[in-house]
């Protein structure tokens, strides 16, 4: 925050890409409402590390920033938000719902006492989602487009439906109007985000699917170079998605699966939707249409009444799958869920077991960056020297390529998690 301009706003975005995303939302209406000498803090609430961080960045801010506005919004202001309304560092506690809206940031000619801080209303009772219409994100070489939000789902150990509300779809038209206007920015790559994206299109007319909107982006906007889909559930793949994967180059063949475990007794007790069998046959029949594609996975180790033969069977399935990208989560009890009710595992069992995981997912990272090496990549430049190939592949590249343009990349090797890549210029000329 120290360098940030004094009389401006800022926005500080915690957690996924929906919030990345949403944040920009953020940006465009404090604009419009005339918010100056603000900082807006757009939380997460996945985990608990993850709010303490959000609270520890709030009064250091402040501390930095004395004069300035403090808004906290996001999904751990939407569940708790009393406890942000009780900082004295926080000035507004807005929820989900409001973050987005009309006038959240304008200021008001007389607060109402009976309001106080916080101004957050019953998540449940959101109906719609709104395809807010914004020209990219800022300081970023992709663009995100919200298609979903929500979640009807209620897994064991998750909070989220209670800061984000039931599922709700964005109208096809609307995203794709976006993506069109996306593209014709300049944008060549955009990502399809939400909280359950797969279940895009079952509270609309007709209960379309992902797979038929993506079909209808990619045929309406035949200017964007490069779709990519954000975390999907492992219960399923529409046919029509995974016809796509096989017939459109333009399709990113990544899939990052929501799986958490690859344990079937702990799917049950997570309340999941899928069994092992069911994610390794998800994997099989998209590499069967695509054998290019690249898995990454969300596992969470040390879930409550994890026994080791139950986590060994997580850690197998890394390799099984022949997953490339790991996200892993310590198992964190969240207050409110059932599964903080569970017997919980000791910390340092949680803590080695993650560790476990970890170590697996960098031997696949690694094999599959060595996969790579000899091949020429299309990927989209996303900073000087680092890009990102088709199949979420990191590139650390030597050479001259501009900022948010798609350019083949030759990979001669890998190293510290990266591919290691130069432009075609600088290969021909050595």
């Amino acid at each position: 925050m120290s360098g940030a301009d004094p009389k401006g706003v800022d926005i500080v975005t915690f957690g996924c890409r929906l919030n990345a995303y949403e944040s920009e939302v953020i940006r465009a209406r404090a604009a419009e409402d005339g918010l100056s000498d603000a900082i807006v803090f757009n939380t997460c609430a996945v985990t608990n590390e993850a709010v303490r961080q959000a609270r520890q960045a709030i009064r250091k801010a402040r501390r930095e920033r004395p004069g300035a506005k403090v808004i906290v919004t996001g999904c751990a202001a939407q569940i708790d938000p009393a406890a942000f309304a009780a900082m004295d560092e926080v000035d507004l506690v807005l929820g989900n719902a409001e973050k987005s809206a009309a006038g959240a940031y304008a200021e008001r000619p007389a607060a109402d006492p009976s309001e106080g801080k916080v101004r957050v209303n019953d998540i449940m009772s959101v109906r719609e989602t709104a395809g807010h219409l914004i020209d990219g994100l800022k300081d970023r070489a992709r663009a995100y487009v919200e298609v979903q939000n929500g979640c009807d789902h209620r897994c064991t150990f998750c909070i989220i439906p209670y800061g984000r509300g039931n599922s709700r779809s964005a109208p096809a038209g609307e995203v794709v109007e976006q993506v069109r206007r996306l593209a014709a920015e300049g944008y060549c790559e955009v990502v399809l985000t939400g909280v359950d994206v797969t279940s895009w299109g079952a509270d609309l007319p007709g209960e379309p699917t992902l797979g038929q909107l993506v079909g209808r982006i990619l045929k309406l906007v035949p200017d964007l170079p490069r779709l990519r889909l954000s975390s999907i559930d492992a219960a399923e793949i529409d046919r029509d998605l995974l016809r796509l994967f096989a017939e459109e180059e333009r399709l990113a063949p990544y899939l990052h699966l929501s799986l958490q475990a690859g344990d079937d007794m702990i799917l049950k007790r997570m309340k999941r939707r899928h069994s092992r069998a069911d994610a390794l046959r998800l994997v099989e029949e998209v590499r069967a249409v695509r054998p290019d594609t690249a898995f990454g996975a969300d596992l969470i180790a040390g879930f409550p009444t994890e026994t080791d033969e139950m986590f060994a069977n997580t850690l197998r399935l890394v390799e099984e799958a022949g997953l490339s990208f790991l996200h892993v989560f310590p198992f964190s009890p969240r207050p409110g869920t059932p599964a903080a009710r569970m017997p919980q595992l000791p910390r340092s069992v949680v803590k080695a077991r993650a560790a476990a995981l970890r170590q697996a997912g960098e031997a696949a990272l690694d094999r599959h960056l060595a996969r790579q090496v000899g091949r020429t990549l299309d990927a989209l430049v996303e900073r000087p020297g680092l890009a990102r190939a088709p199949d979420f592949t990191e590139i650390a590249f030597e050479g001259e390529a501009q900022v948010g343009e798609i350019t083949p990349l030759s990979i001669v090797g890998h190293a510290e998690g990266k591919a290691r890549a130069v432009t075609p210029a600088l290969l021909a000329a050595e």
